[in-house]
């Protein structure tokens, strides 16, 4: 926690090394080599300077003092509302404190009384909060209380820690979430958290004792007394990190005053600690709406509700709806370099690359030692294929701050993909000494062994992740090492697979049988299953789809084309599907929006608008929601009869509508075909009309429609089954789903290596024949009709010699 007595002094010295003609203020002049002083690795343009200044002496035109400029505690605001920090611009510009004097003795046992005479200097050990002008302490009788709290908060530290019950964490290692806490100094979101012991006696003794704080401010002189009072209590408590008391004061501050907006700020921040996150943000968006109410006067504070709430709704795993609210705060304070961070990430995690990397270039621009902007950046660049950057980005975070657990994972990741699996075993490596039950990395650094050829010590890594979990892909690899092993053991290739197979060209894999699913088709349904898992729409209802359509009034509007629609927010959209996904974890959902915004709107909004057609969005995805294949269509077909587009109380669709529907659906599913055909349908004026009879012939036909939908809930059905003891003869895992046997050399594959061509280097044939069987079963009816067949063969010829 920074202190009055060191942050304070801090902003005071920056400001007296710039007021070179100690009138009290920072002119224009001034505030200019201010900027570039602290900012050594910047150079600044001319035009940005006054860009900055312009909004400096606008945003604080309260502590401008006509020509001498910012005073004091303007510049002491600026770093209050997280537009600088302090700590880095002080050691920035070399400069050095004076030594405090006055040292404080520990909590005895005496009484609160007792203690208050011995330590007199209590405004000094108070966070900058308390004496800030706008919302620190207003009443003298508030400091008595403070005193008396800060005493009571060392006697249980001093107790706990003495029996061992204050325990603290690792948190400093993870990237920084950009927590704006008490629009206090940047430095303060890297404090360790420590946790209280709350089931002890010594706990029970503070809370009580608490309590009797908590009725002194109930019962000061007025309301606004009591309301300082309580204020007061909880900003203290939230200093020390006991948050679930901290919010017990807020609330009463909030009961006291509910159009202040200062009470739902701290309140807010406190539930999202403690990880309620959804009544973190219902206290952000009562701030929100009383900051707004309230005029100028809250101005200062409204970049940090916005940056809080976006944060918050990220907790819900609601990013897109963060990312307008950081756009926000980085419009309302172009310096707040974590609002561009925030923003940045937040793009990043929806699969937004070139908006992300332009967030997180301004941040660093403004903060270049952000470590944590720098290992976004990398992520960033290293998904839009530029690794060489991005390899540079990972180095400056880790630089920076070498014990930065994400950066250390994420370039091993960058260097697996590169193929480049000794160094990424070593970043893995790095982040088990950080964190040793990290089990990914540790499953990682198995794989990256593996391609280093390490066998051995593969297999001692995946032991070791197995201790951490249980998760059945973990018992998976370790068969599919003791098949590398086996193989290596026989001759048969490479020790690692590697080159143990050949890509076939399409013409010459042919099928056996109806029921045997064609290489191409496969490839495409395949796809298309990995989305539906990826964003668990294959466990949405299609009729929560329906019900949606049902209840939803979206306004209409007008595209580009002139044509009518039920538009919506992409903010918006992401607030539907929450309710059509509820079932999934936050930090689930997020990776399903991020896939639903590369693949389906990315296609709808063609014109990267932030606008969404809801009516066809809905019909597109109807045919991948769990559901009848009949129900999914009739969802469908129902979407495209509630555009706007279609007459109200029709039965029927444009016969253009249902074409370009058709179109879209293949353009997102089945983009290698899709594409093209999307181009080909602007311009039609086709004014027939189509029922669901005959939109169910345009759906199902197989070279122009969702022909692949078949094979898609054939998966659906079967993906799950497992074949025994049998392997995939290419990648040398248990084969789950359908296995497709060759039936002339008899190796098996599994529908991935199938779908991709690949065959064993050992059977080199002038075609490949092959039957899939959909579960153990049908093999087992199969050969025994061979045997059936074999017998009766071997009957007749003894019969008939």
């Amino acid at each position: 926690m920074a202190t009055r007595g060191s942050r304070s002094e801090k902003v005071k010295r920056i400001f007296q090394q710039f007021d070179s003609n100690r009138d009290g203020g920072l002119n224009r002049e001034e505030m200019a080599a201010l900027v570039v002083a602290v900012n050594p690795r910047v150079k600044f343009s001319d035009e940005q300077i006054n860009a900055i200044l312009d909004e400096v002496f606008k945003t604080y035109g309260e502590f401008i003092d006509g020509e001498k400029g910012l005073t004091y505690d303007g510049l002491l605001r600026t770093y209050d509302d997280g537009a600088g920090d302090v700590d880095r611009d002080f050691d920035a510009l070399g400069l050095e404190l004076k030594p405090e004097n006055a040292t404080f003795e520990e909590a005895s046992s005496s009484s609160i009384v007792d203690e208050r005479v011995v330590e007199p200097h209590k405004k000094q050990r108070t966070a900058a909060w308390a004496a800030s002008p706008n919302h620190g302490i207003v009443f003298d009788d508030t400091w008595k209380i403070v005193d008396d709290l800060e005493i009571l908060i060392k006697r249980l530290k001093a107790k706990q820690t003495k029996d061992g019950k204050l325990k603290g964490d690792i948190t400093d290692v993870y990237s920084d979430p950009g927590w704006s806490r008490e629009l206090g100094p940047s430095s303060e979101i890297s404090d360790k958290r420590f946790f209280w012991e709350e089931s002890g006696h010594d706990y029970s003794a503070f809370v009580k004792e608490l309590g009797g704080l908590r009725s002194r401010a109930d019962g000061a002189r007025s309301r606004e007394e009591a309301f300082d009072g309580h204020m007061a209590i909880g900003k203290v408590l939230y200093e020390h990190q006991l948050y679930k008391e901290s919010l017990v004061s807020f609330k009463r501050a909030c009961e006291l005053q509910p159009t202040d907006v200062r009470p739902h700020f701290r309140a807010g921040n406190c539930l999202y600690v403690i990880g309620k996150h959804t009544e973190a943000k219902e206290e952000f968006l009562l701030a929100l709406e009383a900051a707004e109410v309230g005029g100028n006067q809250w101005s200062y504070l409204l970049p940090q509700i916005h940056v809080n709430l976006g944060i918050s709704l990220e907790g819900e795993g609601m990013v897109i709806s963060s990312c307008e609210h950081y756009r926000e705060a980085a419009i309302l304070c172009p310096t707040h370099f974590r609002a561009l961070k925030l923003l940045g990430s937040a793009l990043f995690g929806v699969g937004e690359y070139k908006a992300a990397v332009k967030a997180l270039e301004e941040a660093i621009y403004l903060k270049n030692d952000y470590a944590d902007a720098h290992c976004d950046l990398a992520s960033a660049l290293h998904a839009m294929g530029d690794d060489d950057n991005a390899i540079k980005e990972f180095q400056k975070a880790i630089d920076l701050k070498p014990g930065h657990v994400d950066a250390l994972y994420n370039l091993g990741g960058l260097y697996m993909d590169m193929g480049r699996y000794q160094r990424a075993s070593e970043m893995y490596t790095r982040v088990l000494g950080l964190w040793p039950n990290h089990w990914r990395a540790q499953l990682n650094k198995a794989v990256s062994l593996l391609g280093a050829r390490e066998t051995e010590e593969a297999k001692k890594a995946l032991k070791e992740a197995l201790k951490m979990t249980n998760r059945v892909e973990l018992h998976d690899a370790i068969l599919h090492l003791k098949q590398l092993q086996k193989k290596r053991l026989k001759g048969n290739g490479g020790g690692n697979g590697e080159e143990d197979f050949v890509i076939i060209e399409p013409s010459k894999f042919k099928t056996i049988g109806e029921k045997t699913t064609m290489r191409q088709e496969l490839a495409n349904a395949l796809d298309v299953r990995a989305f539906q898992r990826i964003t668990r729409l294959s466990r949405c209802d299609v009729q929560l789809v329906k019900k949606e359509m049902t209840e939803n009034n979206a306004p209409v509007s007008y595209s580009g084309r002139g044509i009518p629609e039920k538009s919506i927010r992409k903010a918006s959209l992401e607030v539907i599907l929450r309710r059509l996904l509820n079932f999934v974890k936050p930090e689930t959902f997020v990776g399903a929006v991020k896939a639903i915004n590369q693949k389906i709107l990315s296609v709808l909004d063609e014109s990267e608008s932030g606008r969404v057609d809801l009516g066809m969005f809905f019909a597109v995805l109807a045919p991948i929601c769990i559901g009848s294949p009949e129900n999914r269509k009739r969802v469908a077909f129902d979407a495209l009869l509630w555009r706007p587009v279609n007459e109200e109380g029709s039965a029927q669709i444009s016969k253009v509508d249902a074409a370009r529907y058709i179109k879209l659906l293949r353009a997102i599913y089945i983009p290698a075909h899709g594409m093209s055909e999307l181009l080909e349908i602007h311009g039609e004026t086709d004014a027939s009309m189509v029922s669901f009879t005959e939109f169910l012939t345009m759906f199902d036909d197989p070279d122009w429609g969702f022909g692949i939908m078949c094979t898609l809930l054939k998966l659906e059905a079967g993906d799950r089954n497992r074949h025994g003891n049998h392997i995939c003869s290419v990648c040398r895992y248990p084969i789950i789903g359908s296995r497709f046997k060759e039936m002339k050399s008899h190796f098996s594959l599994c529908s991935q290596c199938y779908s991709e061509g690949k065959v064993p280097v050992t059977f080199k044939q002038e075609e490949y024949r092959f039957k899939e069987y959909a579960c153990e079963a049908e093999a087992m009816k199969d050969k025994c009709m061979w045997f059936s067949l074999h017998h009766k063969s071997s009957s007749h010829s003894t019969n008939n010699p």
